[in-house]
């Protein structure tokens, strides 16, 4: 028996006719489940379920698969998962027109955020973890609009 081909949303693939467009390639220990969490929670577009999952978001496309060991083309470079902990040094970032509704809406679908949504003066910001356990940072321009700037906190001052 041979298994049906992938749907594949063709209009949305990130295939540009001139230039470029940026995607972000996650590794994923679920595919289904970082696919709900991108396409039901935050809103996003199945462009391809699975190997590798598409999810566009906004103006922009997840791309998700599990890891793996190198291949031709990364040759010594295995593709590991992402251990989730109290460190990053990279996390996507979701600038949003209306963070309150959004704070609201993604935690009544099941998004775990850090904290509610915070005053910083120059925006309005929270943080959630994607299934994997990824950070994710959402924030409304606020303050910065009007030229003010985050309020620097004693920690961030020199000496």
């Amino acid at each position: 028996m041979t298994e049906p081909a992938p749907s594949i949303d063709f209009a949305n693939l990130p295939a540009p006719a001139e230039g470029m467009v940026m995607t972000l390639f996650i590794t994923v220990r679920k595919v289904a489940r970082s696919r709900d969490f991108y396409s039901r929670v935050l809103g996003g577009t199945v462009v391809l379920e699975e190997n590798p999952c598409i999810v566009k978001l906004a103006n922009s496309w997840i791309i998700m698969n599990p890891g793996g060991p190198p291949t031709p083309d990364k040759p010594g470079i295995t593709v590991v998962d992402y251990e989730p902990g109290d460190t990053t040094s990279i996390f996507l970032n979701l600038r949003v027109a209306d963070i309150q509704a959004c704070y609201k809406e993604w935690k009544d679908k099941g998004a775990e955020f850090v904290t509610p949504p915070i005053d910083r003066e120059a925006e309005i910001r929270c943080y959630i973890r994607d299934p994997d356990g990824y950070l994710i940072e959402v924030g409304q321009a606020t303050g910065i609009l009007h030229g003010k700037f985050a309020a620097k906190r004693p920690e961030d001052l020199p000496g």
